[in-house]
């Protein structure tokens, strides 16, 4: 399988998860405001990890999607035209958090702008 349509394959099963998750009622993944960041489906599209963001109790957002897993699979099934329906795995993605932990160390470091250096000299 090329890679163009396993990379196809990987934000449609993001996208339709994400959109899921806005129809799910279940306090755990609503309280603690859980996003589908990406998804990654292997090759032979048997398995596929999904990589999610959380605001709130990660350890109660991860135990949540992992017992939705059929639930958003047989929904992957219904809406996506795949031969196979991998089977979901879930990741926690802290992609966010350690962006905005670099962001913080670029901003406390005191560096001039190059216009200013340049007035120095």
């Amino acid at each position: 399988m090329a890679n163009y349509r396993r990379g196809r394959i990987n934000d449609a099963v993001a996208q339709e998860l994400a959109q899921k998750m806005r129809d799910i009622s279940d306090p755990r993944i609503v309280n603690n405001f859980v996003s589908i960041t990406r998804a990654e489906v292997a090759p032979d599209l048997r398995n596929a990890t999904i990589y999610y963001s959380v605001m709130g109790d990660a350890k109660e957002a991860g135990a949540a999607l992992k017992g939705m897993a059929g639930l958003l699979r047989r929904h992957l099934a219904q809406t996506l035209n795949l031969r196979l329906t991998p089977m979901l795995s879930f990741c926690a993605d802290n992609s966010i958090e350690h962006g905005a932990h670099i962001a913080k160390i670029l901003h406390e470091l005191d560096i001039k702008p190059i216009d200013e250096e340049n007035d120095d000299e």
